[in-house]
């Protein structure tokens, strides 16, 4: 099984990203910060920090470079996006994931590990919900399940608090309820933590192995000094045959986790 992870940014480099996902050859395609709106094409979403291009319906355009997958979308908060020519739009935020044929989705839930759905009237620079999806799929004699999230920003950094505690220990349960006796379990997104992170002792504490460490998991397109964001942990690094942090094609200003068990 090939299970690919990507913070794709809103699509804000989608022409790139279009190029690169129908060859990637992800049998399970997990991505944070996907929109849904009814609106097409792209739009602009801006807080107080950022001024950014979207894809109106992120979700959609993956659907259609993969028509074949099963698509799962989890909103965690909406707010407004204004198109090419200034109107208004009602957009939703949050994660998405795609199941190639030939794996087969037995069970899916997905519930929040911060705050709860919410809709902005402005979009605020941090502490948005933020919400985790689980899947148990058989693709052969062994079943995975898979947990993906984006975590909880924070404007203050990637430091751990709280919040963040809380929101371990909430990934933690989800993990514990979904899972079965044999599976193997692989736990991945933009974490938004820093690699000495508690979140990774609490995460230990139910047999997971992060992969990633202190790797850059950033590109070019990102101008900031911290170069930590997106992990990937398993429960058995046996079964791993294959991981990368992929440096190129760059489709984001975040760098895809491959994984192949």
């Amino acid at each position: 099984m090939r299970i690919l992870s990507l913070n794709a940014w809103g699509g804000a480099m989608f022409d790139d990203l279009a190029a690169w996902l129908p060859a990637a050859g992800a049998d399970v395609l997990c991505l944070q910060e996907v929109t849904r709106s009814t609106a097409s094409g792209w739009t602009r979403f801006s807080d107080a920090e950022r001024d950014l291009p979207q894809r109106a319906d992120l979700f959609d355009d993956v659907q259609g470079l993969l028509p074949r997958s099963r698509g799962f979308f989890a909103a965690s908060d909406c707010g407004p996006v204004d198109d090419a020519d200034g109107v208004r739009h009602r957009q939703e935020f949050g994660i998405a994931a795609f199941v190639a044929p030939g794996t087969t989705v037995l069970e899916e839930r997905s519930t929040f590990v911060h705050g709860t759905y919410l809709e902005h009237v402005q979009w605020p620079a941090s502490g948005r919900p933020r919400v985790v999806h689980a899947m148990r799929l058989q693709a052969s004699a062994r079943v995975v399940t898979v947990v993906h999230l984006h975590g909880l920003r924070d404007a203050a950094g990637k430091g751990d608090t709280p919040d963040r505690a809380r929101q371990a220990h909430r990934i933690a349960d989800l993990v514990v309820r979904t899972r079965r006796a044999g599976d193997l379990v692989v736990v991945c997104g933009d974490l938004n933590l820093l690699p000495g992170s508690a979140t990774f002792a609490t995460l230990a504490d139910i047999g997971l192995v992060d992969l990633v460490g202190t790797a850059d998991t950033r590109t070019s397109r990102y101008a900031k000094p911290v170069r930590h964001a997106s992990y990937l942990l398993v429960s058995d690094p046996s079964a791993v045959q294959r991981f990368e942090v992929v440096e190129a094609p760059e489709v984001s200003d975040h760098r895809a986790l491959l994984l192949e068990v």
